[in-house]
């Protein structure tokens, strides 16, 4: 453009510019007004709704063509823009063609001043193809958790009987007293069948709790972290005495608070204390703690076990961990319980992390609200 061009040259190249984009862009455009009338619209606008001339549809009100359920997400984005006077809004709706047949598609709708007052300038992308895709998916992802509940529990009757049946077995061995001692791979076998029967309860049990956690919210109330931890920790006490482990609180003299659904949260600690029994040796200690920190509750559990090697943290809170291991008395894991805590820490709001050296313990950390 020339620098000696005048004021109405500039302006008429101005919307020379803006003719061109609006008329040859692949998205629907479209201005309106604050009572929703079309005042102009582009060729893919016309080509979206099945309508041959520009003047079948300026001067119409595009709430006409919304569908029957959809008229009020254009009432809605009348209030937003033109009373709470939002400088733009971003909605999902469904539109119906001039031939009667409906469509998704995606509005995107900014304010600008014209001749005194404000317009509506409106991108429309048909989003059709990604809606029926997304509830394809939705229906499979569906199904696939179903045939997965139904499985899941399914398979808890077995095992059980089975679990049942083991056990029935070693007391019938060790009840013959005055007979030959059994074979050595009796007593073996019988042990490895009950300790694959509760690893796969152990599996059926995460898999189930995965589930829980995609479907359900949490009901969080506020709770007194010290008489909290001091209660979950009883439940682990037993376990820690048989592998002569010292089990300590470190609580602070004035009670941090958090807002916890307690028998969800309760499912983190089970599983960050399950972990640190299981790789501490004996004559170790675990501890857990709680502090205030900038505002926010701090929790810990530090064991003083073989630690995890570096290469390890990135996936140690992926499902179905590639990287897990066995415990330190060969005590088998699901891979799941480093994720069902972090999925349960992050619905509160919270963060988790670790920090972990070989052969000098673990630490994992959750900060809480």
């Amino acid at each position: 453009m020339s620098s000696h061009a005048s004021p109405q040259d500039r302006y008429e190249q101005s919307q020379a510019r803006f003719r061109t984009v609006f008329e040859n862009s692949p998205l629907g455009l479209k201005i309106i007004t604050p009572d929703l009338t079309i005042r102009q619209v582009n060729p893919a606008v016309l080509a979206m709704l099945g309508i041959t001339r520009p003047e079948d549809l300026v001067g119409r009100k595009i709430i006409e063509f919304a569908h029957p359920d959809h008229r009020a997400d254009w009432q809605e984005l009348q209030t937003r823009l033109w009373e709470h006077k939002l400088p733009a809004f971003t909605l999902e709706t469904c539109l119906v063609r001039a031939d009667g047949s409906s469509f998704w598609c995606q509005v995107h709708s900014v304010l600008f001043p014209d001749e005194g007052g404000e317009l509506g300038y409106t991108i429309l992308e048909d989003i059709s193809d990604r809606k029926t895709l997304e509830a394809k998916l939705k229906r499979l992802y569906d199904a696939q958790e179903t045939i997965l509940q139904l499985a899941t529990h399914d398979l808890k009757g077995p095992i059980a009987h089975i679990e049942l049946l083991t056990d029935l077995l070693q007391r019938e061995v060790a009840s013959r007293s005055g007979e030959a001692p059994p074979p050595p791979e009796m007593v073996h076998y019988l042990g490895l069948i009950q300790q694959s029967c509760t690893h796969a309860h152990a599996l059926l049990q995460d898999v189930l709790y995965v589930g829980d956690l995609d479907e359900h919210g949490l009901q969080k109330r506020p709770t007194d972290l010290n008489a909290y931890l001091t209660a979950q920790l009883e439940r682990h006490q037993l376990a820690a005495n048989e592998k002569a482990i010292r089990l300590e609180l470190e609580l602070p003299s004035q009670a941090p608070q958090a807002r916890l659904h307690p028998e969800k949260f309760g499912r983190v600690l089970d599983n960050l204390l399950h972990n640190a029994l299981k790789f501490t040796p004996a004559g170790g200690t675990v501890t857990v703690g709680v502090r205030e920190q900038a505002g926010r509750a701090l929790l810990t559990v530090r064991d003083t076990g073989i630690g995890i090697p570096s290469k390890l943290h990135g996936n140690l809170f992926d499902k179905f961990n590639p990287t897990r291991r066995a415990g330190l008395q060969g005590e088998t894991t699901t891979g799941l319980g480093l994720f069902i805590a972090r999925q349960i820490v992050e619905q509160h709001g919270g963060a988790i992390w670790l920090e972990s050296r070989e052969q000098e313990g673990t630490t994992f950390f959750i900060e809480l609200a």
